[in-house]
């Protein structure tokens, strides 16, 4: 393929994607066909006449003299034919195999996918109902409000291929085998299976902080010890700390002194919440510097707020089974049956007094209450009862803190009258007995730590909740122990996946995606000139990069992090307390440290600055492999990064172009048809959400073709699957994740491999055997070969 100038390059609308570029811009490919059938038709009719010749050289020429003219005008006639029938074959021979030729792709990767790909439904030979499902329930109705959102992360049924042939790979097979399952899986979950083999895969590493990380994950899946040793860990926790009067041992330890204890060793925080972060009315300066945040605790009560008297309280239809379930806590922790009640009860009644001075956060963000400035001295004016500079020095040891350090408070109401409470409950009488303030605490941390104690403990949670009307999915064990291994060891996990990402591939998709969404942007037609030339202007300044690898660190300095963590292989609990021992440390980091981590498991990319990072998990199988066909990775992995940037970049763009209105008619009056054929009527009018995320879609898959064109002509030396290679391949590709599970999907009216179907009503762009025909019955409509 003859090499040409990329910049700058045109829009790539659907109509004109397979017709020829502006000059100085080469045809994108063609699809594929069998080269061999042309090469017959265009041999048959010079062979026969040249044999017509042959025979008449050989025979005698006075009996045909009198024919001479008639002879030499079928001659002239058949040579004619001949050239005209080279020319022919020779033009549609450079016009079809322009591109060099297209090799099957070998790798093991590639192995995987064309076994997946070929037990897969293939768009091009289904009839149009195939491409009519959604991928959710209620997606047509406007009324719909959505799933509701559940507290752990959906699984999803494993499909197990046989075992692989090639051992040389087995931890990639393995990957893949357990990537296959529900087209409905989310890229989260296929990023936590992608991790869950890394920590699974059984191969020596010479980093001490990679086998430490490992070693966790095991011993978190070790329930066999977790379930024998019970609560006597935590038993022996209580007693560390001074014991409790539950037990009648306890050595009535200061109130604030193992309030502090508490945040700086097991990162429970039971009055008030703690974290580190920016102020965002200095982040318009630039500023990066963090300050410590004081917020309002997330209480073990449930909690309901009233609009009308603009208060919480808890809620009362459930106050029976919570202080059920804290008796049934007590009981597992060993206490004495007749002392159960009281101190439950007491628990009950603290609880319900915090809860009525919490609020939610938009009301919060309403009255001004976020981000409030102020000394930690005038704090300890305002809400006396905690001793504030102790209890911060303690819980950022070794940091120095002083009276006069700014801190920033996202609930100071809520903060006095906690101090309030306390107050009065130190004056209590019978608090000099059992003090609940010290139960309030060790109930906390008894939810802290639950994750690494035995299954009765997280049954009554779980029965607690279903009290509630939280029908909560089972998350398996595995996806558990992954999540909690990258709160302690995310840094780790960073780098492991720093060195199985693909850096210059990558980047080179992000590239080429990113010229092509600025080309799509550069087209729209805005209603207002002014807003969208601001929006363009950002957009040009931004510097899309894979998440830097600066931010990652090295195998030598992850060794030296980690070189005072212990990590026992039997047991969990004693881990765990290492784990909430690495998180003080973070937290600790983060005031010093002016550095973003890298979130290992972020799947959609951020803005940062004047920066587009994209996270590495996005470029994970089964939507990435740099072995695969670049068709099949700008079909998926493109796509869903096109969509994102839209997203991002682009929220806003149904109010401010005509082009959301048009496109969605669009693509909505050839769905209503290809329904009608397939007898399925009733269809919906789409909503103004719908209409904007249907436009998202599609040009978001019209960017990734764009973008995957652009990489042809950079370098066109691209592999097949099954015989299929280029636009082909990149719709199918497309197909295999078009119900990939993002917030925004519920917006999405149609299962996204419709488009299929519409790109293909452009017969020059799309294999000729595409059994789906969607024009519209329609006459007067104006798109009946595809939508802009």
């Amino acid at each position: 393929m003859r090499q040409t100038s990329i910049e700058p390059e045109p829009e790539l609308s659907l109509q004109s994607l397979s017709q020829s570029e502006p000059e100085g811009g080469p045809e994108p490919p063609p699809p594929a066909q069998d080269p061999h059938q042309l090469q017959q038709q265009n041999q048959v009719q010079p062979a026969l006449h040249l044999e017509q010749l042959s025979t008449l050289e050989h025979q005698e020429k006075p009996p045909w003299e009198k024919h001479k003219r008639v002879l030499l005008f079928l001659l002239g006639l058949t040579i004619w034919a001949a050239i005209l029938g080279l020319i022919f074959y020779i033009h549609h021979s450079l016009h079809r195999n322009s591109a060099p030729t297209v090799s099957p792709c070998l790798s093991p990767a590639c192995r995987w996918a064309e076994a997946h790909l070929f037990t897969s439904p293939d768009p091009f030979t289904q009839p149009c109902d195939h491409l009519l499902s959604t991928c959710g329930g209620d997606r047509l109705s406007q009324n719909s409000g959505g799933r509701q959102r559940g507290h752990g992360i959906p699984g999803h049924p494993q499909n197990r291929m046989e075992k692989s042939a090639w051992p040389e790979t087995q931890n990639e097979e393995m990957i893949n085998r357990r990537l296959v399952g529900d087209r409905t899986l989310s890229r989260k979950t296929v990023l936590l299976q992608y991790l869950r083999e890394i920590l699974e895969t059984n191969y020596s590493s010479n980093s001490s902080a990679t086998q430490k990380t490992r070693d966790f994950y095991h011993s978190c899946l070790d329930t066999r010890s977790i379930e024998t040793t019970g609560a006597e860990p935590f038993l022996k926790l209580i007693q560390k700390l001074g014991g409790w009067a539950v037990s009648g041992q306890w050595n009535k330890t200061d109130f604030n002194t193992t309030l502090g204890l508490l945040m700086r060793d097991y990162n429970t925080f039971s009055f008030f919440n703690l974290y580190v972060g920016k102020d965002p009315n200095e982040t318009s300066d630039g500023t990066t510097k963090r300050y410590i945040q004081i917020d309002q605790p997330e209480l073990l009560i449930p909690i309901e707020w009233s609009n009308e008297t603009k208060k919480s309280r808890a809620k009362t239809e459930v106050l029976r089974s919570f202080f059920a379930t804290y008796r049934s806590y007590l009981a597992l922790l060993e206490s004495p049956p007749n002392e159960n009640m009281r101190h439950a009860g007491m628990f009950l009644s603290l609880s319900s007094e915090l809860a009525v001075t919490v609020s939610p956060l938009d009301y919060r963000q309403t009255k001004g209450q976020l981000h409030q400035r102020m000394t930690i001295k005038e704090l300890q004016r305002q809400a006396p009862a905690i001793n504030w500079l102790g209890c911060l020095q303690t819980a950022f040891h070794p940091l120095s803190l002083s009276e006069d350090d700014p801190v920033l408070l996202h609930n100071l109401p809520y903060i006095v009258q906690m101090s309030q409470i306390i107050t009065k409950w130190l004056r209590k009488q019978e608090a000099k007995i059992s003090d609940p303030l010290h139960t309030f605490m060790i109930f906390n941390l008894l939810h802290t730590m639950m994750p690494a104690m035995d299954s009765r403990f997280s049954e009554t949670a779980k029965n607690f909740s279903l009290a509630l009307g939280h029908a909560e999915e089972e998350v398996p064990r595995w996806k558990q122990c992954v999540l909690e291994t990258e709160k302690g060891f995310d840094s780790v996990l960073a780098h492991v996946l720093s060195e199985r990402t693909a850096h210059r591939e990558v980047e080179e998709v992000i590239e080429n995606i990113f010229f092509a969404f600025k080309s799509k942007l550069n087209g729209i037609e805005w209603s207002d000139q002014s807003s969208s030339g601001h929006l363009v202007k950002k957009v040009h300044a931004l510097m899309p990069k894979l998440s830097s690898s600066k931010k990652i660190s090295d195998k030598d300095e992850l060794d030296r992090v980690f070189s005072q963590v212990t990590v026992s292989t039997d047991s969990f609990f004693s881990n765990y307390l290492q784990l909430l021992s690495l998180w003080q440390k973070r937290r600790n980091k983060l005031l010093t440290v002016p550095i973003e981590a890298a979130d290992v498991l972020s799947v959609t990319p951020v803005l940062l600055d004047e920066e587009l990072l994209f996270p590495m998990g996005m470029f994970i199988p089964p939507f990435f492999h740099p072995t695969y066909p670049k068709a099949m990775n700008y079909g998926a992995v493109g796509f869903l990064m096109a969509k994102d940037i839209f997203h991002l970049l682009v929220p806003e763009t149904y109010s401010r172009s005509t082009a959301v209105d048009a496109v969605g008619e669009c693509v909505w009056a050839h769905y209503v048809s290809a329904a009608e054929k397939a007898g399925r009527g009733g269809a919906l009018l789409l909503s103004v959400a719908q209409q904007h995320e249907v436009w998202v879609q599609y040009s978001a898959l019209q960017v990734a073709l764009q973008a995957y064109y652009r990489s042809l002509r950079q370098r066109p030396d691209d592999t097949s699957l099954l015989g299929i290679y280029h636009t082909h391949l990149f719709l199918r590709s497309f197909s295999q994740i078009n119900c990939d599970a993002d917030p925004y999907s519920e917006s999405m009216p149609l299962d996204p491999s419709f488009f299929i179907a519409i790109i293909c009503a452009n017969p020059e762009l799309c294999p000729p055997n595409l059994q789906c025909s969607i024009k519209p019955q329609q006459k007067s409509f104006k798109h009946a070969d595809g939508c802009p």
